[in-house]
């Protein structure tokens, strides 16, 4: 007989910084609804996986080691605030991580790390340099639903906007 899981599994969800605030608002509609956690997740496309510790944070090196950490640090508080301004609302627990390389199979490892029970991101951003990069690359939200054992919920995002906090929550 499995054991019986004494809180919800947590939902994944893909944060950038200055992301349209659709995602970030269906997660926490959807957090609430299933009394679940939240876990943020951004993944720094500018570093690379080193060595994947479940416990802990990913290892990584940056692409750019003349990059200040400083920066880096202030970028991640920026992204911390902009995710809290959305998330902090009563009846929705959240933390956020950082991961490393590829977007679609960082977040695809994390999810199956914490036995989330769903995967969460927006679709690609529209424009002609982020729908160059999707084809050179690969969308995010196509890899993940191709290559995972979880469901993934794709939110259409209708603006280019910066995460804006959420009213009457």
């Amino acid at each position: 007989m499995p054991a019986e899981r004494t809180s919800p599994a947590p939902l994944v969800v893909g944060v950038l910084p200055g992301q349209p605030p659709e995602v970030l608002e269906t997660a926490v509609t959807l957090a609430r609804s299933l009394s679940a956690p939240l876990v943020c997740a951004y993944v720094d496309e500018a570093s690379y996986l080193v060595e994947w510790d479940p416990a802990r944070s990913a290892h990584r090196l940056s692409l750019h080691p003349e990059a200040d950490n400083a920066e880096i640090q202030a970028a991640t508080e920026r992204l911390r605030a902009d995710i809290a301004a959305v998330c902090d609302v009563p009846g929705v627990e959240w933390n956020l991580r950082t991961l490393a390389g590829d977007p679609a199979r960082a977040l695809g490892r994390l999810a199956a790390d914490a036995g989330a029970a769903m995967i969460i991101v927006g679709t690609p951003e529209p424009g002609l340099g982020h729908r160059l990069t999707a084809a050179l690359n690969g969308s995010v939200a196509a890899w993940l639903s191709h290559h995972q054992d979880r469901p993934v919920l794709i939110v259409p995002v209708r603006s280019g906007g910066a995460v804006r906090p959420r009213r009457g929550s």
